[in-house]
């Protein structure tokens, strides 16, 4: 009984403690703030994204598309794409190290399915099984001016499908309540298991950092048509949500940063890189990445490369994500982990 008492005696004065307003903020403290923060920042953007999927099921005709007849719906369609599209690049980084399997069947590329799935590829578009999730729905609605280096690109795969349009009834009822409704089934999962206790501060903040870190390969993939959103020429677009989601997220972080020593030069240093980015993206007009000029390599540019649009987007995205490189986005972020004790991201 006196262990008992002493138990409560003690569990009380750190109630009494962690209640005084006067008492500074621990590390646990702060923890707990990012985790509250986090939770309810990424959960609008959450169910934006679910609420966009709905959406393309409600708007999916049940019948074989139509240029004219289905302008309209199509639209719709398409609108309803691109909010869920910037709805889940700005939770990303976070949400993708915690949630791999969702973010697997939402967001991989058709090229990594067809990796997984050969020899055999998919045959039917349609289906909610194989080539999934929004780069899946990507390819239908956008299959009539998908730019023909693409295209080509594309049919060189092992198990390669043409993308079109829903040509029967059947095929259209198929998009809508199989494909487009895999895309509500797996964003509704995203949604019930997006709670406090899944947030893994360590996990989350590593993401954001390889996030950063990717803005570079997404930017290389378009000398190559495999950048993202390639169906859609709205890779541009992705990385600025990117960017605005690593902000908001990296934001939670900040004053319990301002804690640590020399955490307010490093905050300083990450929101000074953050701007570099912001205003290289910001000079870039359109939702689409500049078209790399025809000689463009990533190993070598050439002077002349570097001073087209495309080159200048490589050249400050290299130096603003570069984690080699003293001042960057990822350099600084990596010294925000150390100082608050997570480990620091070491690119594969």
């Amino acid at each position: 009984m006196q262990y008992r008492y002493l138990f409560f005696a003690s569990a009380s004065l750190v109630l009494a403690c962690s209640s005084d307003p006067e008492a500074p903020k621990t590390d646990a403290d702060y923890e707990a703030d990012v985790v509250a923060g986090m939770h309810d920042a990424l959960l609008s953007d959450i169910d934006a994204l679910h609420d966009s999927a709905q959406a393309l099921v409600a708007a999916a005709p049940t019948h074989a598309w139509d240029a004219d007849a289905d302008a309209d719906a199509i639209g719709t369609l398409k609108n309803a794409w691109l909010a869920a599209r910037a709805a889940y690049e700005r939770t990303e980084g976070a949400l993708a190290p915690l949630f791999p399997d969702i973010d697997t069947a939402i967001d991989a590329r058709y090229d990594d399915f067809m990796e997984e799935l050969s020899p055999n590829g998919d045959d039917d578009l349609f289906d909610g099984e194989g080539v999934t999730g929004m780069h899946a729905i990507e390819r239908i609605l956008y299959a009539q001016t998908t730019p023909a280096d693409v295209i080509e690109l594309e049919s060189t795969l092992e198990g390669y499908k043409p993308a079109a349009w829903p040509a029967t009834d059947d095929e259209a009822v198929a998009f809508k309540n199989e494909l487009c409704a895999k895309l509500v089934t797996d964003t509704a999962r995203l949604k019930s298991e997006w709670a406090p206790a899944r947030i893994d501060l360590q996990g989350s903040f590593d993401g954001l950092i390889a996030l950063m870190n990717e803005q570079r390969e997404k930017v290389n993939k378009a000398a190559s048509e495999e950048e993202e959103s390639r169906y859609a020429q709205r890779t541009m677009a992705d990385i600025r949500d990117n960017l605005a989601g690593t902000r908001k997220v990296y934001g939670l972080f900040r004053s319990w940063l301002g804690t640590k020593s020399d955490g307010k030069t490093v905050d300083g240093d990450v929101q000074a890189a953050f701007d570099a980015l912001a205003a290289a993206y910001a000079a870039v007009d359109g939702d689409a990445i500049p078209v790399p000029p025809a000689d463009w390599s990533s190993e070598s540019p050439s002077a002349d490369a570097l001073a087209t649009p495309f080159g200048e987007l490589y050249t400050a995205v290299q130096a603003a994500a570069d984690p080699n490189r003293p001042g960057s986005a990822v350099d600084g972020m990596n010294r925000a982990a150390i100082a608050l004790g997570f480990e620091q991201f070491v690119e594969e």
